[in-house]
């Protein structure tokens, strides 16, 4: 089993970074193979509806959602990442989950998921509740812990999240919770049980 650990942050060993090693520690000590991937400092573009992934099978845009897309294809489960700016993640993960869900989310459906957000005081919830809205429109089972999700750190210093006792705790039991939910599923699967799906429908409430 392999989680893929996304750090929306433009800083690759900050704040956000820390919060997702902790998630880490507790996923490998339960057995499961990890990987954080960054999504880089420069910036990562939303989407320009242009629809060409319905063709490509990918985003016309060839960056850091493309390659995580392909990584995704052989992970069971993913943990998002994101600093919070102006009480909502950072822009360039907000183009990267756009792009990200249009152009990949079946190989994403089904799949464990969970939001994880950085800040100095305020505005992991808010954070929170939005990533979060990504995996509960992809049939996608969301990973909770003992509290929303979130750490706290001034100045992007990794050392006072190390202060921030109760957010790594609860950085720890959403490892431990992803683990056991990823087994379950894994056992379920071997008894033959699969989700039931449906044909999707849009509803316009446009009078004919």
């Amino acid at each position: 089993m392999k989680v893929l650990l996304v750090n929306g942050s433009p800083h690759a060993d900050g704040c956000t970074n820390r919060a997702l090693e902790e998630v880490e520690k507790a996923l490998q000590k339960q057995g499961v193979e990890t990987e954080i991937f960054h999504i880089g400092k420069g910036s990562v573009g939303g989407c320009t509806a242009c629809c060409a992934c319905a063709k490509l099978g990918k985003c016309v845009i060839d960056d850091a959602v493309n390659r995580f897309a392909e990584k995704a294809k052989t992970a069971d489960g993913f943990v998002f990442g994101s600093p919070v700016y102006y009480a909502s993640a950072a822009g360039s993960m907000v183009g990267f989950m756009d792009r990200l869900f249009y152009s990949a989310s079946k190989t994403m459906a089904f799949k464990p998921a969970a939001a994880v957000a950085s800040a100095r005081r305020a505005g992991t919830v808010s954070t929170f509740d939005g990533l979060n809205k990504y995996f509960t429109i992809n049939n996608m089972p969301v990973v909770s812990a003992n509290y929303w999700n979130g750490v706290h750190g001034a100045n992007n210093t990794p050392a006072d999240v190390e202060q921030d006792e109760e957010g790594l705790q609860t950085m720890r039991l959403l490892g431990n919770n992803m683990a056991w939910l990823l087994r379950c599923i894994q056992l379920g699967k071997q008894q033959g049980i699969q989700p039931e799906t449906e044909p999707k429908l849009r509803t316009n409430f446009i009078q004919k």
